[in-house]
């Protein structure tokens, strides 16, 4: 069945207000995120937003969905887990507030295609782990994965905290370096 007229409007009123989404938070983070000021810039009614998106956060994951994406091709060419992490430092300096984004959403279950969307910057990760720890699990493989995560993304977390777009401490990659190099060998 081919789309209406009604279903084309609707899908150009969804990718603009993502793309409109998406230069506010890259801007000033999600509190800067209005849906008064993005009906004014995409050009349609209050209402119109949430005849598309359930609410803000909705929004918020399809802008957080593109993120993960360039996140994942910022750190595909990166070789062993030092690499990833200094891959993964430099996408959150360089994209601050979308990279915050990631994180700010309302406590609760994400729908599948969101955890999809994460789970794909998981998969960067397992590689490594696998060939440095072949003798876990599977199980605890995985638990390895998402705890290097936690681990590093707080550790970027805390060294890029501050005001304005900080520039991260030199430590921080070093940190993150030191511990990832243990990691691995």
């Amino acid at each position: 069945m081919e789309p209406t007229k009604t279903d084309l409007r609707r899908d150009d009123l969804r990718k603009r207000l993502i793309d409109l989404a998406e230069v506010q938070i890259a801007r000033g983070g999600v509190v800067s995120l209005k849906a008064r000021d993005l009906a004014v810039q995409a050009g349609c009614a209050l209402g119109a937003i949430y005849n598309v998106f359930d609410d803000i956060p909705a929004l918020v994951m399809q802008v957080n969905v593109r993120t993960f994406a360039r996140l994942g091709l910022a750190a595909q060419e990166a070789q062993g887990l030092d690499a990833l992490g200094q891959a993964y430092l430099q996408f959150a300096t360089g994209n601050f507030h979308l990279w915050r984004a990631l994180f700010d959403l309302p406590p609760g279950p994400v729908p599948d295609w969101y955890q999809a969307a994460l789970d794909s910057v998981f998969a960067l990760i397992e590689g490594p782990i696998r060939r440095s720890f072949p003798e876990l699990s599977a199980v605890d493989q995985a638990l390895m994965v998402r705890g290097l995560f936690a681990s590093v993304h707080g550790i970027v977390l805390l060294g890029l905290q501050g005001p304005g777009l900080p520039e991260p401490p030199p430590d921080v990659a070093r940190m993150v370096s030191l511990i990832l190099r243990e990691i691995e060998n």
